[in-house]
């Protein structure tokens, strides 16, 4: 199977979670750690803000990496492992997107946390945690859990990953330029993707086989 049963699939859901959740108290208590990190970084990558090329393409980064952005990209991986036979993972793949984001939605209005004062961009709702960060952290880990072990290339499987990766991390540096969010709201959405992750694992884990007999994805790679 693409994502194979892994005995350390547990205790990386119970640290990534319990971070999240430590992460989530704080910035809902405005904790002084939370302002000193976030005004850390937001020093380091936006101190010197030019106002042309960069912050161009620091939005056109941002944009690739909209919700309704990652949503078309999440619809296409789909349709593109539907087209390999790969049925049962393209379903996997767009519900993994879908209930992930649905958290984040939810925690965003537990949580409620107002955006940075000097906002550029043109978002509005709560800040934490990002969701352009979460939906882009979970097409990259659709990406690296079941289409990087289908490409046969090698020099592909590495340039796939390491252009997946480079992307989060401008993704996530560019809400944070573009003043759309503070740090750890960055840093959050990535805690709870890889939270959510690994329970979405387990489900492939268990489910794929019992789906390949199912009537639409009969005979599924898996």
């Amino acid at each position: 199977m693409l994502i194979q049963f892994d005995h350390g699939r547990k205790f990386r859901f119970i640290v990534s979670g319990v971070i999240f959740l430590i992460l989530a108290f704080m910035v809902w208590r405005n904790a002084l750690l939370v302002s000193t990190v976030d005004a850390a970084f937001q020093t380091l990558f936006t101190s010197n803000h030019p106002s042309g090329f960069m912050t161009a393409y620091m939005k056109f980064i941002s944009f690739l990496g909209s919700p309704k952005m990652t949503l078309l990209w999440g619809l296409l991986l789909a349709v593109l492992l539907w087209g390999l036979k790969f049925k049962v993972a393209a379903l996997w793949s767009f519900a993994t997107l879908v209930t992930g984001d649905a958290w984040g939605w939810i925690i965003k209005h537990l949580i409620q946390r107002a955006r940075p004062a000097q906002h550029l961009a043109a978002d509005d709702g709560f800040s934490f945690p990002s969701g352009h960060t979460l939906g882009t952290f979970l097409i990259a880990g659709i990406v690296l859990l079941v289409v990087v072990p289908i490409i046969q290339n090698d020099l592909k499987r590495r340039v796939t990953i390491a252009i997946t990766i480079v992307f989060v991390a401008l993704l996530a540096i560019s809400r944070v330029y573009l003043y759309a969010h503070f740090p750890t709201d960055t840093i959050g959405a990535m805690l709870l993707g890889y939270t959510w992750l690994q329970i979405m694992e387990v489900f492939y884990v268990k489910l794929a086989p019992t789906m390949q007999r199912m009537r639409y994805t009969r005979y599924s790679l898996i």
